[in-house]
C-alpha cells in the first residue's frame, strides 16, 4: 500500500472512531442528575409536656352557634393538639357568647377576671359591631384594648396570641335574599374591620390569620354553613383549624 494512501485510510478511520465516541458519550453514558427534593413546609413537632392552658375569646363564631359543642373551632383545635402532643394535658376556657360586640367581650373579661396563665389565647371578634351598625371608631378603640388584654392573659407573651379574621356572613343563605348592593356593603365593611385588625396586629408583631375567604365559599358550598343558614359549620371550623394549627404549634414550641 502506498504511503499517501495509508495516510488517507488512517484519517478516515480516526474520524469514524471519534464520531462513534461522541455518539456514545451523548447517549448511553449520559449522567442523570439526582432528583431535587422540595423543601418541607411542615412545622416540626417538638414534644411538649405538662399542662397547656388555652383561652378562646370571641362571639358566636367562637362559641359555635348552631353546631355541637365539640364541633366549634376551639374544641377541634384542642382535639388536634391532644392528638399531636399526647404527653400534654390541654385545658380550654371559652369566653364568648352569640351577639357579643367588642364592648360586650371587654365587659365579660373584666367580670370573669381570668388568670393570666394561658399558654395560648385566640381572639375572633367584631362581626356584631358591624351587624349592629356600631360606629367603626368603637372597634378602632376597643380592638387594641382586647388585644392588649389577650397578651396579658397569655402570660404577657405576644407570641402566644393568635387573632382570626372576621367571617363574612354575606355569603350565607341567611343573606342570600339581600340585595346585591347590601351584600357588597357587608363584605366591604367586614374587609374594613379585618384590614384594621391585621394592620394593628402586624404593627405589634401579633400573628393574624385570615379565614374570611373560607366563609366566602358559603353560597357555592353549603356544607360550610351550619343548619341555621348563617354560622360556619363543623366542616368550616375544621378548615379554620387546619389553617391556624401550624401557627399554634410554633407558638407552643417556642
Amino acid at each position: 500500500m502506498k504511503p499517501h494512501f495509508k495516510q488517507i485510510v488512517i484519517v478516515i478511520l480516526s474520524i469514524f472512531l471519534l464520531s462513534c465516541s461522541a455518539e456514545e458519550s451523548g447517549s448511553g453514558n449520559a449522567v442523570t442528575p439526582p432528583p431535587v427534593k422540595p423543601p418541607t413546609t411542615q412545622v416540626p413537632t417538638t414534644p411538649i409536656s405538662g399542662s397547656i392552658n388555652y383561652l378562646a375569646l370571641g362571639d358566636s363564631y367562637t362559641i359555635g352557634q348552631s353546631v355541637c359543642e365539640t364541633c366549634r373551632y376551639p374544641e377541634q383545635l384542642k382535639s388536634n393538639l391532644n392528638a399531636i402532643y399526647p404527653q400534654s394535658n390541654f385545658s380550654l376556657k371559652i369566653i364568648a357568647t352569640t351577639g357579643w360586640t367588642t364592648t360586650n367581650l371587654i365587659s365579660a373579661i373584666n367580670t370573669q377576671n381570668p388568670e393570666s396563665n394561658y399558654d395560648l389565647v385566640t381572639l375572633l371578634i367584631g362581626v356584631n359591631n358591624q351587624y349592629q351598625h356600631m360606629d367603626f371608631s368603637v372597634y378602632e378603640k376597643e380592638f387594641p384594648q382586647l388585644l392588649n388584654k389577650a397578651i396579658s392573659l397569655a402570660k404577657g407573651d405576644k407570641n402566644n396570641v393568635i387573632v382570626l379574621s372576621i367571617p363574612d356572613y354575606a355569603y350565607t343563605p341567611f343573606a342570600a335574599n339581600y340585595s346585591y348592593e347590601n351584600r357588597m356593603k357587608i363584605s366591604n365593611e367586614i374587609d374594613q374591620y379585618n384590614a384594621f385588625a391585621e394592620t394593628y396586629c402586624l404593627s405589634k408583631g401579633i400573628t393574624f390569620i385570615s379565614i374570611t375567604d373560607i366563609t366566602r365559599q358559603g353560597l357555592s358550598n353549603t356544607n360550610l354553613v351550619a343548619s341555621d343558614g348563617l354560622h360556619p359549620s363543623e366542616t368550616a371550623y375544621k378548615m379554620f383549624v387546619d389553617r391556624i394549627l401550624p401557627q399554634v404549634k410554633m407558638a407552643l414550641q417556642n
